[in-house]
């Protein structure tokens, strides 16, 4: 008896120790997948851009007090996908360099995010002006304005376009659109597109979305992106973490019962 489960055991612990191995980069090839593949993901695009559009249209007709329309839209998976360049890092066995990603963003490479051309087409159509608020750093510049333009979206030009300067904080930068535009719509993968309020030192992200729930689908449109943002760091404890540490941390705040 003993002879078979040992040879029971050795027979799966291959698999086992594969599975342990790959545990930390198991969760980022499922999102990047699901990003790239799954027809879930672009019915949920175009169900956000189909609300925005119809937002916009309510937005227009309240809004007549003289300043000019604008929409806000940050950039990385609200408007282009970038899961080609997370594809490339899970096959070279990091999670993000950000010397890959100034490599990445020179090719202008990134296609669009469904929906998202037609619908600021659309508000373009209607003097809307948009402003891309982005929190990609200004060696990115050249190869955001030609993906850009190369995709086809409006606007697209120096002034339409707010890269990280000193913070990626985007409030200041909002601030200085809203001195001059009404903004209509702002879109955005992260609460942080939206406002502060949702990542405030001591504030609870759901609580917060909680009562501001009014807002989504009207005044916010948020965009899938289960490959990255900011609502993973509320998952670690304060420090820094390799990916096993951070996958350790992860399980522990998995809910069960």
């Amino acid at each position: 008896m003993k002879i078979k489960i040992l040879a029971i055991v050795l027979l799966f612990f291959p698999v086992i120790a594969s599975a342990q191995k790959a545990g930390p980069e198991r969760d980022w090839t499922n999102a990047v997948l699901w990003q790239q593949y799954s027809g879930e993901y672009r019915a949920l695009a175009f169900q956000a851009y189909n609300f925005a559009r119809l937002s916009l249209k309510e937005a227009l007709w309240e809004n007549q007090n003289g300043k000019p329309n604008c929409i806000i839209v940050d950039a990385d998976e609200t408007i282009i996908d970038n899961s080609r360049f997370q594809g490339y890092e899970i096959q070279h066995g990091v999670s993000y360099l950000p010397a890959d990603w100034t490599a990445w963003t020179a090719k202008a490479m990134a296609d669009t995010v469904p929906g998202a051309l037609s619908f600021l087409k659309f508000a373009a159509s209607k003097n809307v002006e948009t402003f891309y608020v982005t929190n990609r750093d200004e060696a990115d510049r050249k190869g955001t304005i030609e993906n850009l333009k190369k995709l086809g979206f409006p606007y697209v030009d120096e002034d339409h376009i707010l890269l990280k300067q000193h913070t990626s904080d985007k409030q200041e930068r909002r601030d200085r659109i809203l001195a001059k535009y009404n903004v209509l719509l702002l879109c955005g993968d992260n609460l942080s597109d939206f406002s502060n309020v949702f990542y405030r030192e001591g504030k609870d992200t759901k609580e917060q979305v909680d009562a501001h729930q009014h807002l989504f689908g009207t005044k916010f449109i948020v965009l899938p992106n289960p490959m990255y943002g900011d609502w993973e760091k509320l998952l670690y404890k304060e420090g820094k973490y390799n990916e096993q540490e951070k996958a350790k941390q992860r399980l522990e705040k998995l809910k069960s019962y």
